[in-house]
């Protein structure tokens, strides 16, 4: 169920392991795919060359190990070469498809499928998913109902809803007796309050961000950070967003601040500003920040703590000096929410882990039913990572259905 990434390569996997298996995808849309489609800019990051299970959030992260370790990035360049598709290196280890085009991964998984004679229904939506006696599920759909020994759910999560992924999943797991831990937006840009951003539109730089919660340890995060007129997207943004909103839904105050010099702390960005001085005596604070930022940024911190951009770095009184350093390395962001689960590139939140078998991907509450991808309590950083979690996941969940078949026809 389900014909985005996680449940066309399922399909693909169990096909090749069990021949003559007879293999049906079913999902609602008229055209499957469109997550795939759109991801990455239209371009697909397919993987990432580094892959650890510290790379995602949700349940337990050993279960998350176990899942990364038996089919890891390596094995999806494999893959997909196997399938016609050679995937390129490109900054931070994201994999992309050599051609540049989404549109070249989702043609290969659905030839792929075809080769290996897959079945592929369009259009039929299943809303119910019942157990018969024998071992039987029922699947329903509008204007009629089919059966299958086994089932595969990867139906994905609430993120990009006009792709067709709208919970629905979620919701027949929870039928069938699964806890599912309470679904946010993750990696999705973030609103701001205020008006320091609305100068600084397009504009991207290096940077780091801390976020403060109660008396947890603070998440502490590093990447390209991109000002929008709405607030801030980017890397860096995107990746903060599952913790703001895991600490909104379980009712903690959050306090964002950004270090626009990565690395250092107010003494050592003081320390900077001192020893640019005793350099450039001459050099006027506005043209020793455009050094170290984009001058559009240096202007709006200069103008927000009221230091004059003119004055030289050698004449800056001590207290402006300390001030203009607890804004370079500790401006508050001040987070309203985020543009939710229609600009969302994943979803935190979803079917427990622990409620699955790592080592088949098979339900611990419904036996025969499997549950992959974005489904699950997993959500990976920005960079490939959800996308090696779905061929993972998806690869486990075949091996496990192989297992299950053939020891079927052993005994049969």
């Amino acid at each position: 169920m389900g014909g985005g990434a996680a449940g066309l390569a399922a399909a693909i996997l169990t096909a090749h392991r069990v021949p003559g298996a007879r293999v049906v995808v079913f999902d609602g849309a008229r055209r499957i795919g469109a997550k795939i489609l759109v991801s990455g800019g239209g371009r697909c990051n397919v993987t990432n060359r580094v892959v650890r299970a510290s790379d995602f959030q949700g349940g337990d992260r050993r279960i998350i190990h176990s899942v990364l370790r038996a089919f890891p990035s390596t094995d999806t360049v494999a893959f997909f070469n196997d399938l016609g598709v050679p995937l390129h290196e490109e900054d931070d280890g994201k994999l992309f498809p050599d051609s540049g085009r989404s549109r070249t991964v989702l043609d290969a998984l659905l030839a792929g499928a075809r080769q290996c004679g897959v079945e592929i229904r369009v259009e039929q939506r299943i809303e119910a998913v019942r157990p018969d006696a024998g071992g039987v599920f029922r699947l329903c759909r509008p204007g009629g109902s089919d059966s299958a020994r086994r089932v595969v759910m990867a139906t994905g999560g609430l993120s990009l809803p006009k792709s067709g992924s709208d919970g629905g999943g979620l919701l027949l797991a929870a039928a069938l007796g699964h806890r599912v831990v309470p679904t946010t937006p993750a990696l999705a840009p973030l609103v701001l309050d205020g008006t320091f951003h609305r100068t600084l539109s397009g504009v991207s730089h290096d940077a780091s961000l801390s976020m403060y919660s109660g008396d947890l340890p603070p998440v502490r995060l590093r990447g390209s950070l991109l000002w929008t007129h709405f607030g801030v997207s980017g890397p860096l943004a995107l990746d903060a967003s599952r913790h703001w909103h895991r600490a909104t839904i379980e009712g903690r105050r959050v306090a964002a601040r950004v270090a626009f010099l990565p690395g250092l702390d107010v003494p050592g960005a003081e320390r900077r500003v001192l020893d640019t001085a005793a350099a450039r005596p001459s050099a006027t604070i506005r043209g020793a920040l455009a050094e170290w930022l984009p001058a559009a940024v240096a202007a709006g911190i200069l103008e927000a703590v009221g230091t004059d951009p003119g004055i030289r770095l050698a004449h800056l009184p001590r207290d402006d000096r300390r001030a203009l350093a607890h804004a370079l390395v500790s401006w508050d962001l001040p987070i309203a929410g985020s543009r939710g689960y229609n600009y969302a590139e994943a979803t935190a939140g979803g079917v427990a882990l622990d409620e699955i078998d790592r080592g088949t991907m098979e339900s611990r509450k419904c036996p025969r039913l499997y549950l992959i991808g974005e489904m699950l309590d997993v959500d990976g950083r920005l960079g490939g990572f959800n996308f090696q979690w779905a061929w993972s996941s998806a690869w486990v969940a075949a091996r496990g259905l192989a297992h299950s078949l053939q020891g079927e026809r052993r005994d049969a």
